[in-house]
């Protein structure tokens, strides 16, 4: 099983024959994701690395049934491209795109409430069921396939928890880097509880960083259903001086929950098995499981 994406995902890219999604494109064609074409406007019934493109996310769902959509559009458009995903029926939408102005998400997060899909970011890294689907700018052969499931709000850290969890000789069932900016489509919560609900996760590696109330939230409803399996939780930014974005939009620390001390508090007492740095996430995790 795998949450998100898998080997049967019929996947487009939007903005595909820009520089930065012909490059992503072709990685993920190279790792075996099932792309089924691009969208560029204007570029129609071409091909570009081999595959259709299609003049809209429409086209592409009615002549190459595309449910799942990657975003490679530049910030000023790109609210635009998760609305028409969402308009098309795409299922997934996964939105790289960095520095999408907040008023545009949130109409973007207005208009696709009420639409029967899941937008993962912006500004993320993606998502990826090692061996089957790599639907984001991740790089591939870190992950291997297995049975923990990541939730990160950093993209470097995604990968880093992979390495040491391939290193402890276990591996993934899929990680999803939901993004770093104020408003984001999936939330730390409803990741997690996709990968709870997964029958082949048997642990949840958690990674948030300061600002927000999202780790919070995560936490509590761990609790509230009975922990039902182990998560190994680390919190970024516990250095960096209060009132300053740190890398992240969404990483100021707005409130005393805000903080990493005050997140790991809550994680701690929420039974996650929290760790005070990345370096022992690989660790923790090989411990937990016995």
């Amino acid at each position: 099983m795998s949450v998100l994406v898998n080997k049967d995902s019929k996947i487009i890219v939007q903005g595909f024959t820009g520089s930065e999604g012909t490059f992503h494109a072709s990685q993920m064609i190279e790792y075996g994701t099932n792309v089924v074409g691009g969208v560029t406007p204007g570029k129609g019934g071409t091909l570009h690395l081999e595959r259709p493109v299609f003049n809209t996310v429409k086209d592409a769902v009615e002549q190459a049934q595309a449910d799942t959509s990657i975003i490679f559009v530049p910030p000023a458009f790109a609210a635009d491209a998760i609305m028409e995903a969402a308009e098309a029926g795409i299922k997934v939408i996964i939105c790289i795109t960095e520095g999408i102005p907040v008023a545009d998400m949130v109409k973007a997060y207005d208009y696709i409430k009420s639409r029967n899909c899941t937008l993962v970011g912006p500004n993320c890294p993606g998502v990826i069921t090692p061996g089957e689907a790599k639907v984001g700018i991740m790089p591939g052969f870190v992950f291997k396939k297995g049975t923990i499931g990541i939730v990160s709000k950093s993209g470097t850290l995604t990968y880093e928890a992979a390495d040491q969890v391939v290193k402890q000789g276990l591996g993934i069932t899929t990680a999803i880097g939901i993004g770093g900016d104020p408003i984001i489509g999936t939330t730390t919560k409803e990741a997690v509880e996709l990968l709870m609900n997964d029958p082949e996760t048997e642990a949840i590696i958690m990674i948030g960083e300061i600002g927000g109330q999202l780790e919070a939230d995560a936490a509590r409803w761990i609790k509230e259903n009975g922990n039902k399996k182990p998560v190994i939780g680390f919190i970024a930014g516990e250095t960096a001086p209060k009132g300053r974005t740190m890398g992240h939009a969404g990483a100021i620390v707005g409130g005393a929950d805000d903080t990493a001390e005050a997140k790991k508090r809550i994680m701690s007492e929420c039974g996650i098995h929290v760790v005070d740095s990345p370096a022992e996430i690989g660790k923790k995790v090989k411990e937990v499981l016995g």
